[in-house]
């Protein structure tokens, strides 16, 4: 493991006093919150204007027709690793299936202002991590940033890999990040930088909330004239 923080020591810590515990921090803006019934109306339009069956989009992302299906029927939440792969074979990015675009040189969001995504672990479990988002949604962005919200033992319920680079700040809790195998903890101060086409997965193993601030390049879109 990379990082000055010793996994062991960490545990011993937690297990002792609970000294990395840290009030959880309230989401007061539900009427401004993404709902998943969009995602699911999003996604069905998205795959039938690319002419594919829930079959053949299955079979492109390694998923079953059938969680599709529970997809775009809002039965389920999706995760995080799933809308990534949805989002390549229909050309467009996670944010883009959002929708919500804005018109505004300027975007700012005040503390409990910010658009929340929930995102599920795929298999009907209650979602288990929030983005806030720092972007506006829309599939032309060359850049997307959010605020992870991760719940103790929450993560991305699965690796995924897509085009861009990634960089991230850990602003409250532990997170563990695996990158291509390697499996790298994060504190409350540390960073990281990544090639997104590498294969990457995360999770809280802390006993209180992560707070990630998380920033995607867009690379492919960037070398588009």
């Amino acid at each position: 493991m990379n990082g000055k923080f010793d996994p062991l020591s960490i545990k011993k810590a937690i297990a002792a006093g609970g000294t990395f515990r840290h009030p959880v921090t309230m989401l007061a803006h539900d009427n401004k919150r993404d709902r998943i019934e969009e995602l699911g109306a999003r996604i069905r339009h998205a795959r039938k204007l690319k002419k594919l069956t829930l079959k053949q989009l299955g079979d492109k992302i390694g998923c079953s027709e059938s969680l599709l299906s529970k997809i775009e029927r809002n039965h389920i939440t999706p995760s995080l690793s799933v809308v990534l792969g949805i989002a390549d074979v229909l050309g467009t990015n996670y944010a883009g299936l959002f929708g919500g675009k804005s018109l505004e040189p300027v975007t700012l969001y005040n503390n409990g202002e910010r658009p929340v995504l929930s995102l599920g672990a795929g298999a009907g479990k209650t979602p288990d991590v929030m983005l806030e988002r720092m972007v506006p949604a829309g599939e032309t962005r060359t850049i997307d940033a959010n605020v992870h919200v991760i719940p103790p033992g929450g993560g991305s319920s699965g690796s995924y890999s897509h085009a861009g680079e990634e960089v991230g700040y850990v602003v409250t809790g532990y997170l563990e990040l695996t990158v291509d195998g390697r499996v790298h903890l994060l504190g409350p101060g540390g960073s990281f930088f990544f090639n997104s086409s590498l294969p990457h997965s995360y999770r809280n193993v802390g006993t209180a909330e992560a707070r990630v601030v998380w920033m995607n390049s867009h690379k492919a879109r960037l070398t588009k004239p």
